[in-house]
């Protein structure tokens, strides 16, 4: 088989779809399946953060250009065009902005979530049709279904009708460069961002379900009612900021909260082990997700995880993090009190979270993958 993967979503613009696709890449190239992965590839996009030129010399593995945009209406003609040149077997989407019509071959589309619907608010008007639309074609369009967690399942299935049985969960993993780091990386990777000693850290988007206005509400809770407990550290808020969600940072200002809290806006990939190994705590709020990958990534580097008791995150972390209501600001101040006041309690997540993320793997998710192409070969 000729198996097609589009990869122009692995950009810096959506951090979360490039670790899954790139995850799923290496997984596939390195399993023993006899068939051809075909990487597409936008070659306008840049080395950015995700290395796809090197996937492109392992065995079995070519990369195929299309510089054409993944939003742009001329690729509904162009990539059926050039799946029909490479021809190609199967096609993968890994986001529900794909061809809907005249592709040469079946399709998969991988569906993280159904956000668009639980949380509509989360959307503009025109974001919120968009969104209703474009996933309709997509579930409609595609011969398969991939989605990344019992949760984000119950939920497609739900919404749209689905039998449960015509979607295949593929649980993420964290890359095996998520390991705890020794002393010497974590100082370096400290003075490079000038963090101090103890600090409580977040990674992911500032997109408005990631509840990031709570947690810096409870964080100042926190340091009014608990000074003992923060002892001189900060929160620290890192990964991929959206302009359009910059309120956060007014709120911040507002609360006379700058030296509280520092930002961190897309951090070097290779510095995110050590930024992990090295926070006190990490703290994810996000009261809705189709997997949660943060999590699973600070627990591989042994550092202790509060998040949000909430879809998919607790099938994800089982018992090894401690869990609250992400609605609530006094549970979110509780939880981060009692670990930064709690060493034992720390020590044993960090050992609850080393076993839980080793149970998760790329190459588990790729073995459940790839039945699926060849269901459809």
């Amino acid at each position: 088989m000729r198996i097609g993967l589009d990869a122009r979503y692995t950009t810096d613009h959506f951090p979360g779809i490039g670790r899954y696709t790139l995850g799923l890449a290496h997984a596939l190239a390195e399993l023993e399946h006899g068939h051809t992965l075909v990487l597409i590839v936008d070659p306008r996009a840049g080395a950015g953060r995700y290395d796809l030129a090197t996937l492109g010399t392992l065995p079995g593995v070519e990369l195929a250009e299309l510089p054409v945009a993944p939003f742009s209406p001329v690729q509904h003609v162009a990539l059926p065009a050039l799946a029909r040149q490479l021809r190609l077997d199967v096609l993968h989407s890994p986001y529900y902005v794909k061809p809907y019509l005249a592709l040469p071959c079946p399709s998969v589309v991988t569906i993280y979530d159904v956000i668009g619907w639980r949380f509509p608010q989360t959307l503009s008007p025109r974001g919120r049709l968009f969104y209703r639309v474009a996933m309709a074609l997509a579930l409609r369009s595609a011969a398969a279904v991939i989605t990344i967690s019992e949760s984000a399942r119950a939920d497609i299935a739900h919404v749209y009708r689905l039998p449960a049985g015509r979607i295949t969960v593929t649980p993420l993993a964290a890359s095996r460069r998520f390991q705890p780091q020794p002393p010497a990386a974590v100082t370096a990777v400290r003075e490079r961002y000038a963090l101090p000693e103890r600090y409580v850290l977040y990674l992911g988007s500032n997109k408005p379900h990631k509840n990031l206005e709570r947690l810096v509400r409870a964080w100042r809770r926190l340091r009014e009612a608990a000074p003992d407990a923060a002892n001189g550290a900060v929160l620290v808020i890192a990964g991929h900021a959206d302009p359009r969600h910059a309120a956060l940072q007014h709120f911040v200002s507002e609360q006379g909260l700058e030296g509280a809290v520092r930002w961190l806006p897309n951090v070097r990939d290779a510095d995110l082990p050590a930024l992990y190994s090295g926070a006190t705590v990490f703290a994810f709020p996000s009261y809705y997700e189709g997997f949660g990958l943060p999590p699973l990534e600070a627990m591989a580097c042994g550092t202790p995880v509060l998040c949000a008791y909430a879809a998919s995150l607790p099938e994800v972390v089982g018992d090894a993090a401690l869990t609250v209501d992400p609605f609530s600001v006094h549970e979110l101040a509780e939880g981060l009190t009692r670990l930064l006041r709690n060493p034992v309690l720390r020590r044993t997540l960090s050992s609850r979270g080393l076993r839980r993320a080793q149970e998760f793997s790329w190459r588990r998710t790729a073995l459940g993958t790839l039945p699926v192409y060849e269901a459809l070969g």
